[in-house]
């Protein structure tokens, strides 16, 4: 009885939640999440943020590849590519050390995460917008380069 009451109060708390008017007290689920497969630009390096948290911080690039005339009978043209380099930064304690230890220039890796968009004053005292993405996952696809 006691669990069934326990259950009964737990939904009405949700009943009373979602029919409120209070803005402040609803609260939707969204999701941010990123997956980029690609290659290391430059071997990690390790940064304190304010003077706290360590965050190890690298570069990553994926391909977009496609062939002019794609999608007509005979495709034949030329085969065109775009580079897309890619911040990424790892907070999480565990993770952070592995990336910093194992994340080499050249490195084939699966990164999953959230976009964060931030500014920063650059050396000159301009302001600059920074995307970054926070990796929460790390899933390596080759150990060295002759693996590539």
């Amino acid at each position: 009885m006691l669990m069934l009451r326990n259950a009964s109060t737990q939904i009405l708390k949700q009943v009373v939640r979602h029919r409120t008017t209070d803005a402040s007290l609803i609260l939707e689920r969204s999701i941010n999440r990123v997956q980029l497969l690609g290659r290391v630009g430059q071997d990690p390096v390790m940064r304190q943020v304010d003077g706290r948290n360590p965050v190890t911080i690298f570069s990553m690039a994926t391909n977009e590849m496609w062939r002019s005339g794609e999608g007509e009978p005979t495709s034949t043209g030329d085969v065109s590519q775009k580079t897309t380099w890619h911040r990424i930064s790892v907070f999480k304690p565990g993770l952070r050390d592995v990336a910093y230890q194992y994340v080499k220039k050249g490195s084939r890796i699966l990164v999953e995460g959230k976009l964060d968009y931030g500014e920063y004053m650059d050396k000159n005292n301009v302001r600059r917008q920074a995307t970054t993405i926070i990796a929460d996952n790390i899933v390596f696809l080759s150990e060295n380069l002759q693996d590539q």
